[in-house]
């Protein structure tokens, strides 16, 4: 699946896995790290009642609890296969992070976060992601936790942003150490379709920076809420991230953050796992 995506090839591509209750945990991991994309889930029979399905979400080298991309593209995956069948636009998913509610409306799938608990961080525990001008641009920064934990920090804009060049060792070990997927960073944008830019470097986990990183995203959205600077772009905005610009939209609604987007098929095979 190309997640984030309005045109083929043009997103954060997810390999969805079905039929994988007969497969253990090490030979899903060991599927993902042959993949070598950034998550790829695993679609199982559901444990809870309500739910259409189970996942069990994969980087190259651990399991998380919870993951975006890999939540909306397994979606319309599961619901091209058969497996489930959405009830009034609405399709229930479990995971390790609980139940998560997805809505599908039109070509977009909107996904009900999980309660992002953001907590107090020191900023001299960051890396010097860019030395001098990461410490004096940085704005306070926090760990959001929503199954995955972020630690997340506000730069001035969006020059600041793309201008990081991350030192991915230092950065992965203080993910290691906090612990943490790894570091979210975001910035105002001064012109275009985007809101916000963001960008998010996991390398503890494999992978170096994820292009569209859903939890990424509702971790800088719970920043902004919890430091008062959401009110500023409404009732929703639009963010951007790497090669998928523009098609990250982020959605609060009565204390909820919504992230939405499209999903679309682009291989299917048949694995044999031996």
């Amino acid at each position: 699946m190309d997640v984030f995506a309005e045109v083929p090839f043009g997103g954060n591509p997810v390999a969805v896995v079905f039929e994988a209750d007969a497969l253990t945990g090490s030979e899903m991991q060991r599927i993902a790290g042959w993949t070598n994309l950034f998550e790829t889930p695993s679609a199982l029979v559901p444990r809870d009642a309500p739910a259409a399905n189970r996942l069990r979400i994969f980087t190259p080298r651990a399991e998380l609890p919870f993951a975006g991309p890999p939540t909306i593209g397994s979606a319309p995956a599961v619901v091209e296969a058969g497996i489930a069948r959405p009830r009034s636009r609405r399709l229930v998913q479990e995971c390790g992070a609980g139940l998560r509610e997805l809505f599908f409306d039109g070509g977009a799938i909107a996904l009900k976060a999980p309660a992002p608990r953001p907590a107090a961080f020191s900023p001299a525990r960051v890396p010097d992601l860019e030395k001098k001008p990461w410490r004096k641009s940085a704005k306070r920064a926090r760990t959001v936790g929503l199954g995955p934990v972020w630690i997340v920090a506000g730069l001035a804009d969006t020059d600041g942003v793309d201008a990081l060049r991350p030192d991915f060792a230092a950065t992965a070990a203080l993910s290691d150490a906090v612990p943490a997927t790894g570091v979210t960073v975001f910035g105002e944008a001064r012109e275009g379709e985007a809101a916000v830019h963001v960008r998010s470097f996991a390398p503890a986990h494999g992978v170096p920076e994820d292009p569209v990183c859903g939890s990424g995203n509702i971790s800088a959205a719970a920043y902004l809420r919890a430091s008062g600077e959401a009110k500023r772009f409404g009732a929703s905005c639009r963010a951007g991230q790497g090669m998928a610009l523009g098609r990250v939209e982020i959605q609060f609604e009565a204390g909820d953050i919504f992230l939405a987007g499209r999903a679309l098929t682009c291989v299917r095979g048949t694995l044999r796992v031996q």
